[in-house]
């Protein structure tokens, strides 16, 4: 493969940055003290352990910049806060972009953040990821938006694989160069002037590493974009393609210069470098010997011509300052949310297929157990009747919990995305209800059009109606309750145990195993949180409660009707002013937990790192 050369930067003018970090600290607390628990940073029991200690260091236009050292030495921290994803306030010195000090929120505008790992929709294609990230990151509508993913794609030379699908775990997709290279290009498809990337060639083949960052050599000399990555172990031939290396141990800068200079160094510290041996692998293993030191190669040995080109361009980023941030209307950003959504859960077979399949297949077996059971008269049609509608809610108030792995998977990429500033956790979550409202009440519609004609329930065409509204709703409050917890667990394990036991604490304090009047009263609070009160209550109302309740028998001694329906309902302590009251209470479960969901997102999107 013939590598691109260092050289000057070719192309149109453009406005080009330079980042700088002046005497930049970062520190944690040490941890909590063992006989309070109390965190005691800056105590002498626990003193604050410091990540990154008085650095200094640049990036220039039109360079690559990489940050290289032993694990644990800072590299990821470092390019973070030059990424502005750590807070300003948790820091001491300073960060500046061409002279200005960093504004976080704004830098995103110019600047590409790629994280280590790759958080991609595995089922959708190469072409179809970096379109939606070009959708949402560019106001130039969707042909414009084409034209550029078609270009970046020729230039991350990803062209043979544009309809594949990205892949990950059991499924099979594209290579992990491939992957990767599509995990820089979401970030490329606004053009970023900054591309900051962790860990570049992390899990790659030497080939694909090579290819990888020959690509951004590329990239630098044609487009004179500044490039900051923090690597590990690179070969011979991906050194040559660095302008600059920062040397990290501890915290400290060791060496920050070009890696002619780190050899010099070397040398002058008494070190020769054996044959064969890469530089930067041998001044990691002799880094202790280093002395902390500022090298020569300095902002104050620019020459004039660059320092003139700096000036121009710290105007610029001044102005940049001022202005707005700029992204796409709430509206654009929920229907392209909504349009990736579509395309996730009509390729995801677990949620899908699945689930319609279920749901037929559970209408026909139930109805064929309870057959007929509604045409029944007496006290065993009665209770039959009552088992029916308890089973019912338990497997569509159960059967929702499956979307878990789907909700987890989706909030590490809207993490990632939303950090990035591609759009808004509120235009997420909107997006996410009106996607599964349409899918949720086919499945509802599914379950009940075999089953209540089965089973003989009411026949009239407004409590058939009614019984689909209701089964809807219940699986909106399942869907949502699992949305919310899903926000708030770390993991498939916890989340499964959390949502399985509130589940397991609604069925008991429903009602229906133990009366309201036998519940203790300091427990009486879960029955009015119970999502199985309310819809198993419009169920009972629905059946047994309006006009025919009055005429309807629902047991009999010696032949003679003992109980009407409007009766038992009594009994039951139901009115027929429920039927809709409670659809009311369900609908406020519904937003309820699409809001805590929302709000649990956001503090997780937006909290600073601690």
């Amino acid at each position: 493969m013939e590598l691109p050369v260092k050289g000057p930067v070719s192309g149109s003018r453009r406005v080009r940055y330079g980042i700088e970090t002046k005497n930049l600290s970062y520190k944690i607390c040490g941890g909590p003290d063992e006989l309070s628990g109390v965190c005691c940073c800056g105590t002498p029991k626990r003193p604050p352990k410091f990540i990154l200690k008085e650095v200094n260091c640049e990036a220039r236009h039109g360079e690559i910049t990489a940050i290289a050292g032993p694990s644990g030495a800072g590299k990821t921290t470092l390019l973070e806060t030059l990424a502005g994803k750590i807070s300003p306030r948790k820091v001491s010195g300073q960060v500046l972009v061409n002279g200005w000090a960093m504004d976080a929120k704004r830098f995103k505008r110019i600047s590409g953040y790629v994280t280590q790992d790759d958080a991609l929709f595995p089922l959708l294609t190469v072409e179809e990821t970096l379109m939606y990230s070009a959708l949402l990151r560019l106001k130039d509508g969707k042909k414009e938006a084409a034209v550029r993913v078609k270009k970046l794609m020729k230039e991350l030379g990803l062209d043979h694989v544009a309809g594949s699908r990205i892949g990950g775990g059991s499924n099979r997709g594209i290579s992990g160069g491939e992957r990767r290279r599509v995990s820089i290009g979401v970030d490329l498809v606004h053009d970023p002037a900054v591309i900051l990337i962790d860990e570049a060639t992390s899990g790659l083949d030497s080939a694909s590493a090579l290819h990888v960052v020959s690509l951004l050599r590329t990239m630098v000399v044609s487009h004179g974009k500044t490039i900051v990555l923090t690597i590990h172990q690179p070969g011979f031939r991906i050194l040559e393609l660095f302008d600059r290396i920062v040397l990290l141990a501890n915290g400290f800068v060791m060496h920050n210069g070009s890696l002619n200079l780190l050899e010099e160094r070397l040398r002058f510290s008494g070190h020769f470098l054996p044959p064969h041996v890469n530089v930067l692998e041998f001044a990691i293993d002799v880094i202790e010997s280093l002395s902390t030191i500022q090298t020569s190669d300095t902002p104050s040995n620019r020459n004039i011509l660059e320092e003139k080109d700096l000036e121009e361009n710290k105007d610029e980023y001044h102005q940049m300052l001022k202005s707005e941030y700029s992204r796409n209307g709430r509206f654009e950003e929920v229907l392209i949310l909504g349009q990736r959504f579509c395309s996730n859960i009509f390729r995801t077979k677990q949620l899908f297929a699945t689930r319609v399949i279920q749901a037929l297949v559970a209408g026909f077996v139930l109805g064929t157990i309870f057959l007929k059971v509604g045409n029944e008269q007496g006290r065993v049609a009665l209770q039959a009747r009552i088992g029916f509608f308890a089973f019912s809610l338990t497997f569509l108030l159960s059967s929702t919990t499956e979307g878990l792995p789907i909700f987890l998977q989706e909030k590490r990429i809207l993490m990632n995305e939303t950090s990035r500033g591609a759009y808004r956790v509120s235009s997420y979550v909107i997006a996410n209800t009106l996607v599964f409202l349409p899918f949720l009440l086919m499945v509802g519609l599914l379950y009940t059009t075999p089953v209540y004609w089965l089973v003989g329930l009411r026949r009239e065409i407004n409590g058939f109606l009614y019984f689909c509204l209701v089964v809807w709703m219940v699986l909106l409050m399942s869907n949502s309750f699992v949305a919310c917890f899903s926000a708030l667990v770390p993991n498939f394990i916890m989340g499964n145990s959390v949502i399985a036991g509130l589940m397991g604490s609604f069925f008991l304090f429903s009602g229906y195993f133990i009366s309201k009047e036998n519940i203790p009263s300091y427990w009486i609070f879960m029955h009015y949180l119970s999502l199985f009160k309310y819809p198993f209550e419009c169920f009972m109302v629905n059946e047994y409660g309006g006009e025919q309740g009055r005429t309807r028998c629902v047991t009999f001694e010696e032949g003679q009707c003992t109980l009407n329906a409007n009766g038992f309902l009594g009994q039951q302590r139901l009115k027929e002013s429920q039927k809709w009251s409670n659809l009311i209470v369900m609908l406020g479960f519904i937003i309820g937990y699409r809001v805590l969901s929302f709000i649990i997102l956001w503090c997780r999107c937006y909290k600073t790192r601690s």
